[in-house]
């Protein structure tokens, strides 16, 4: 019943996924709704983070946060640089 309504307008979203049989491995991730045109390629940080085409979004291994020199950079990396992404390609105005 909640995904009822859910994606019935623009949105980015962004978590954590502890992983399922598409993507086995527990990691970080953020997409946009609707799918910017263009997304896929994406300049985003930090280098480990990329873009999966098996799961449609933006993913950080939790084993490349783990490793990298600072975590919490890491992972603010991420979040800051998939939003500016997905609102830029998305022509959204952005809120930060």
């Amino acid at each position: 019943m909640i995904r009822r309504l859910a994606m019935d307008a623009e949105e980015i979203a962004a978590g954590f996924w502890p992983g399922d049989e598409r993507f086995p491995e527990p990691a970080f991730w953020c997409y946009a709704y609707p799918k910017p045109a263009g997304i896929e390629s994406a300049m985003i940080q930090p280098q480990a983070a990329f873009w999966s085409p098996e799961i449609g979004e933006f993913m950080l291994r939790y084993d490349d946060v783990r490793q990298s020199y600072s975590p919490s950079d890491a992972i603010a990396e991420f979040l800051s640089s998939t939003y500016d992404a997905c609102a830029a390609l998305g022509g959204w105005e952005p809120t930060g």
